[in-house]
């Protein structure tokens, strides 16, 4: 089997590289592309044209405009990239029988309420970002291209910067640091990502029917307030020197810091669907903050 993969070198595509090469034949590419074939989804026509060269069994796109407050000052920088590239990568995958794993996210909804989102309550993005992503959703529906699309919410990985090495940076800098406590949602780890898309895609090429859209995020719920306590007490169990602990973390709304894209309040994603299509059980948020500390402080 061989498998096409885009935005290789991110955070989940580096753990995407990891996770799929025990799969079948790996070409990664990241924006600069490599050999003459395509990555950069500033150009649609050119990494649709890299489908067809390639012909893969399985193309996954981790590629995307993911600068969200840049968004709203480029929005048809974050549209080609996140909608018209992606549709062009679809409609390839159809034309060579191959399936398409995209992964979008919880910025499609609006964030009102409190119950976890399911995949068929309505769509209401509140930032440029959130639209493209949508549209990116839609306009691979409408290629007719098989596909899976992999919702997700607070990505982050061992590799690259993250809210949790940002909150043990500013921890070590300040005696107190104040945090947002009104947005909700589960840390999900990039590893954990790119291994339940590893499993996915084996089954749904043995049972193509499970082609459509999912939820995929870790189990629980925080807020980044919350989220920023987890962090800086395990760093200190961990021995780390800081000058700000748990209780010096104070709690603020989000309109203490005004940003240009509205972040939804309820990023809590429903994953019961992922989990009963698949037969695979997806490990509370701790867990993987806690391993990705370990690695990132022993390795500091």
């Amino acid at each position: 089997m061989k498998i096409l993969l885009f935005g290789a070198n991110g955070q989940v595509g580096w753990e995407l590289r990891r996770s799929l090469a025990p799969l079948g034949e790996l070409v990664a590419l990241g924006s600069a592309g490599e050999g003459g074939l395509a990555g950069n989804f500033l150009e649609p026509g050119a990494v649709a044209a890299t489908v067809e060269q390639v012909r893969p069994d399985v193309v996954v796109n981790a590629a995307a405009y993911t600068a969200v407050d840049k968004a709203e000052s480029e929005p048809e920088r974050a549209r080609t990239v996140n909608a018209l590239a992606p549709e062009a990568i679809a409609a390839a995958a159809r034309r060579i029988g191959a399936p398409l794993v995209h992964f979008s996210t919880d910025y499609v909804f609006d964030g009102s309420g409190s119950r976890p989102w399911r995949e068929d309550d309505a769509p209401a993005p509140l930032s440029v970002y959130g639209r493209t992503k949508l549209e990116g959703e839609q306009r691979i529906a409408a290629a007719q291209a098989q596909h899976l699309i992999l919702r997700t919410s607070w990505v982050y990985a061992a590799r690259g910067g993250n809210f949790a090495k940002t909150m043990l940076r500013l921890a070590r800098e300040r005696d107190r640091l104040t945090v947002v406590d009104d947005q909700f949602g589960a840390p999900t780890g990039a590893e954990l990502l790119a291994d339940a898309t590893a499993h996915a895609i084996r089954s749904l090429l043995r049972d193509p029917a499970l082609a459509g859209t999912y939820h995929l995020a870790a189990a629980g719920e925080t807020n980044w307030h919350g989220y920023a306590r987890f962090v800086v007490g395990q760093a200190q169990r961990l021995g780390e020197a800081l000058k700000a602990g748990p209780d010096a973390i104070a709690p603020v709304p989000s309109s203490a810091f005004p940003t240009p894209a509205r972040r939804p309040n309820n990023s809590r994603l429903d994953t019961a669907r992922f989990r009963t299509a698949f037969g695979l059980e997806l490990p509370q948020w701790e867990r993987g903050v806690e391993r990705m500390l370990h690695e990132y402080l022993e390795r500091k």
